[in-house]
């Protein structure tokens, strides 16, 4: 169920794809720091592991 107030207008897809694309070159990158997993669950941490051991990289 989306979520829309009394004046929002549905927006063609077309126009937030170039709009999104505008925004994006006008910021250049972004570098965005991976999370460093620092308050992990125990379930997290083995799930991962075991994820590296197939040689998945999440």
């Amino acid at each position: 169920m989306a979520i829309a107030s009394k004046t929002s207008k549905p927006i063609a897809f077309e126009d937030f794809a170039a709009d999104m694309a505008r925004r994006k070159a006008a910021v250049g990158d972004i570098d965005v720091p991976r999370n460093a997993g620092n308050r992990r669950t125990e379930s997290k941490r083995a799930l991962l592991k075991a994820l590296g051991e197939t040689g998945a990289r999440w």
